[in-house]
């Protein structure tokens, strides 16, 4: 699935609150619905494994995925929850929401199921995650119930793109949670993308940053990449033609100058750098001058 071709319609959002006892048989949804515990605790089944949420936590539960909730304790239950298609289709405002098993759904809504399009992301998301930080999906989830119900002039617009924010910070949060190791030398990697973020004008070596982070020169090289999506060198060398290429469209430098306040000791040298990572030469951008 392309994350960039997020499409999502918002189907319910609300804040549920359940005071005495309660259970929800299993069933399959035709949507994906996100339930999070503000209060109290629950045991969720989710294709027979058994989980135990408590507040903070967080369910997943996707299109045709057997499930089953029930309470625990005699407390308040307060479940705060979206159903959603991540990819609008025609028919999405007519899908309702599911409360039966499999084998009583019938024909016609045997239809309304969406695709899981998470199975094509090559990051499996878990069904219950323990968050880090619950507080800020916390937040964000009541900003779109508030703005679902609300229902001020554009709300199904505005609604769309807080829930992609939404997403995308339980995107990260399922990426920390399955590779912990990057957290925990986050403030390194930070350090590192900061020195060469205020280091373009020259070039940078791998055993600078080992210097700087502590960090042995492989495992530093694959800390970065899982966690910016590249080698730091590679990732310096953007910083550098990113920067080069907003001073060739804006300023009447020439060419050369540009490459020699970016350390590159030649045109020639920065020209096939600057293709290598914007696919053209620094020329392209003075063609229209």
């Amino acid at each position: 699935m392309l994350f960039q071709n997020l499409s999502p319609y918002i189907r319910v959002a609300m804040d549920s609150r359940v005071p005495s006892q309660w259970h929800l048989p299993e069933r399959v949804l035709f949507d994906y619905e996100l339930l999070y515990v503000k209060e109290g605790r629950l045991k969720v089944t989710i294709e027979n494994q058994t989980y135990e949420g408590e507040p903070g936590d967080l369910f997943l539960f996707r299109p045709k995925q057997p499930h089953s909730i029930m309470k625990i304790g005699t407390g308040m239950l307060r479940q705060p929850h979206l159903h959603f298609d991540l990819i609008f289709k025609e028919d999405s405002p007519d899908v309702k929401i599911s409360f039966k098993p499999l084998e009583e759904i019938s024909e016609e809504e045997m239809m309304w199921f969406r695709e899981d399009v998470l199975d094509s992301n090559s990051l499996k998301i878990a069904s219950h995650l323990r968050l880090r930080n619950p507080a800020i999906i916390e937040n964000m989830l009541f900003e779109i119930i508030n703005e679902f119900q609300m229902k001020l002039p554009y709300y199904e617009t505005n609604v769309k793109g807080m829930f992609i924010q939404l997403f995308i910070h339980l995107l990260r949060e399922n990426y920390w949670n399955q590779n912990p190791h990057l957290v925990t030398n986050m403030d390194e990697l930070v350090k590192i993308r900061n020195y060469l973020k205020h280091h373009i004008d020259q070039k940078v070596t791998v055993d600078e940053l080992v210097h700087i982070s502590g960090i042995s020169k492989f495992y530093l090289i694959h800390l970065f990449k899982k966690t910016f999506g590249m080698s730091p060198i590679q990732y310096h060398q953007m910083l550098r033609i990113e920067k080069a290429k907003e001073i060739i469209q804006f300023t009447t430098e020439s060419l050369t100058v540009i490459a020699e306040k970016f350390g590159y000791s030649d045109i020639q040298s920065f020209s096939k750098a600057f293709k290598k990572i914007d696919g053209v030469k620094p020329s392209f951008y003075r063609k229209y001058k």
